[in-house]
């Protein structure tokens, strides 16, 4: 079967629908996607066509260079289908940035082709020495999200310096097709992203497919001064929230027909459920509020042209971080109301669950973000360039 791609960059109202179309697919899929821990063909192929996984690349090679908001929200739609599907998306479209940062030769051969989709690590877990002309690189990279339907993998090394100088960070776009994809993603939730190991072995990388995120970028567009970083956490978050809407929808399901045993009532017709569905409905839109007041604030500096502060990027990690734990609390909410018949592998409110605390494992969310922010709340000496 042949993939289709998209011949002309989608407008927002094009990708706001395509989102909504593949989470319905997304949802038909669910058990599939489980089972074989990668997407399938026929979506991933529909999304490559939609144009949200390159969403974030360069408008020069045909891509969208969509507003921030405008990919979370596509992400998060995604993800009220399928957990992992929302959280691929948003993994190759926070990829597709790093485009904003390559040299217009190794942007064309990565994104050039509107169909590429790329993956990435940007820790540096690879080892580079600089040869005429590029790089040779090995290394390991884990988590790689996406990687089984991926075409470049971003790699961060460490490069180094045959003249005795201190080595130095670099982000390598490397062919999968190049790398030794190792099969261990074997984990109790976000089992579809197939987060597989990628390994290299002494692989040449040429100069025009080398980054660093730390260097100006290549474009000069807003879209590539919204903070990079926070970013990323914002992607995880986008697919959580979507995941717990997602937990909110399967409980309303079983609900309307479940009848617990010795009750003449349906799950639905009882108070304890009205207030727990609730009480997870506020803490959803609160959590989603300010997060989408915070991505409003950063891009409004943004497009200014002057660098998003500290404070607002402090905001960003806070919102991120907070979505993430909400929508975790709310999948674990609508997991125990569903009650036994959520314990079968077969339930979408397991999956949900799972999904959901996988996510709060990510290091960009996890409970060291609180000290982090937290320093920078209280005015304490704090290194901000991860924010």
């Amino acid at each position: 079967m042949s993939e289709a791609v998209a011949s002309a960059p989608a407008s927002a109202v094009e990708l706001k629908q395509a989102a909504e179309e593949l989470s319905a697919l997304a949802r038909g899929c669910a058990p599939g996607i489980e089972i074989e821990r990668r997407l399938p063909q026929e979506l991933v192929a529909r999304l490559r066509a939609s144009g949200l996984f390159r969403a974030g690349a360069p408008a020069s090679v045909g891509a969208a260079e969509a507003p921030p908001d405008l990919t979370l929200r596509c992400a998060e739609t995604i993800a009220r289908g399928d957990g992992s599907a929302g959280w691929c998306v948003s993994i190759a479209a926070t990829s597709s940035l790093l485009g904003g940062w390559l040299p217009a030769k190794g942007l064309t051969e990565v994104f050039g082709d509107a169909g590429k989709v790329a993956a990435g690590v940007w820790a540096p877990n690879g080892k580079a020495r600089r040869v005429d002309g590029g790089y040779r690189v090995s290394g390991r990279w884990a988590f790689c999200s996406g990687i089984m339907h991926s075409d470049y993998l971003f790699g961060g090394c460490i490069v180094e310096d045959g003249a005795g100088g201190p080595p130095t960070p670099r982000v390598l776009a490397i062919p999968v097709s190049d790398l030794e994809v190792v099969d261990t993603w074997h984990t109790s939730g976000l089992r579809g992203t197939g987060s597989n190991d990628a390994v290299a072995d002494d692989l040449f990388v040429p100069e025009h497919r080398a980054l660093w995120l730390f260097d100006p970028p290549t474009s000069d567009a807003a879209l590539y001064r919204f903070p990079i970083l926070s970013f990323f956490a914002l992607s995880i978050a986008a697919a959580a929230l979507g995941n717990a809407r997602g937990a909110i929808e399967d409980l309303e399901a079983l609900a309307a027909d479940k009848v617990g045993l010795g009750s003449s009532r349906t799950l639905a017709q009882r108070p304890a459920t009205w207030a727990a569905v609730a009480q997870a409905e506020a803490s959803l839109r609160s959590a989603r509020a300010f997060y989408y007041q915070t991505i409003e604030e950063a891009w409004a500096m943004a497009q200014t042209g002057a660098p998003v502060t500290v404070e607002v990027r402090t905001g960003l990690r806070l919102a991120a971080t907070h979505a993430v734990r909400t929508a975790a609390d709310v999948a674990r909410a609508m997991y125990d109301l569903g009650g036994g018949s959520t314990i079968y592998d077969s339930s979408p409110l397991q999956r949900r669950f799972r999904d959901a605390h996988t996510a709060t494992a990510h290091f960009q969310v996890n409970p060291s973000t609180w000290e982090l922010t937290g320093r920078i709340l209280l005015d304490q000496p704090t290194d901000t360039a991860t924010l």
